[in-house]
């Protein structure tokens, strides 16, 4: 009796869904009414976020205390290299954010933006994911429409062309509706599975390009969770805020809300 008592227990911890241990940060660009670096952590803490992606700023060390101090982290830091048709250079300042995240378990957040070729961006990532190696960081390619680093298809095929296996793939629900069909959300989150790093989601609507609070918008982000099950996708969520249209506290908690009521039942 007792041994099958021990073979439900392990199969009820199995069926446990991935989204109970899912952890959901914010976009740093869901802050700004928030002065303070200290009062932004505080902020995040109180409404039960784990963390934030950062874009650096030269404020990098003093986040990461404000972070330790209430128990948060920098999920992932948001990098920006900008390309020509000859080269693609890495700003000193790019290798000293990376340097500094050092052991933290912080993804390097990468888009590439600018008229380029893979000649020319393929070395430039490479250089990025030693920087990130020689320091324990990762990488993932960030899909921005009208980027280099545009759809998750492009950065497929950068990854396979970067040959390091610290290269990722990453997902952003308004980048997605922005360029694709609504109906191809599974074929496209299950095509980069086996290298899905990071995840971004926002409240949408089916037709139209404005990011809302989760809970606003006509279209169904459960979709992208229920994905996301299916993969068995165990990373990070983080919530994309750029513009929207409501005061930063107010967003952010109607948001956390509705993560943890719809979208990452226990």
């Amino acid at each position: 009796m007792r041994s099958w008592l021990v073979i439900a227990l392990i199969l009820l911890m199995a069926a446990t869904s991935l989204a109970d241990r899912r952890q959901f940060f914010a976009f740093d660009n869901g802050l700004n009414d928030i002065a303070g670096l200290d009062e932004k952590a505080a902020l995040l803490k109180r409404l039960g976020y784990d963390g934030i992606a950062w874009r650096p700023n030269g404020k990098t060390a003093e986040m990461l205390a404000a972070l330790d101090k209430h128990g948060l982290k920098m999920f992932a830091t948001y990098v920006t290299l900008l390309p020509d048709l000859e080269s693609c250079p890495i700003p000193n300042r790019v290798r000293s954010e990376i340097e500094a995240l050092k052991g933290r378990d912080t993804i390097v957040w990468l888009m590439i933006n600018g008229k380029s070729s893979d000649e020319i961006v393929v070395p430039a990532i490479q250089r990025i994911a030693d920087i990130a190696h020689a320091n324990g960081l990762d990488v993932a390619l960030y899909p921005h429409a009208n980027c280099y680093t545009d759809t998750v298809e492009t950065n497929a095929r950068l990854i396979e062309l970067a040959e390091r296996n610290n290269v990722k793939a990453s997902f952003n629900l308004h980048h997605f509706l922005a360029q694709h069909p609504a109906d191809e959300l599974e074929s496209k989150l299950k095509a980069v599975a086996p290298t899905l790093a990071l995840v971004s989601i926002n409240g949408a609507d089916i037709k139209g390009h404005a990011i809302k609070a989760l809970g606003d918008g006509t279209y169904p982000v459960e979709r992208v969770m229920r994905v996301l099950d299916e993969i068995n996708y165990d990373g990070s969520v983080g919530l994309q805020c750029y513009n929207v249209n409501k005061p930063d506290k107010d967003h952010l908690k109607q948001s956390i809300k509705y993560w943890k009521s719809e979208l990452n039942k226990d």
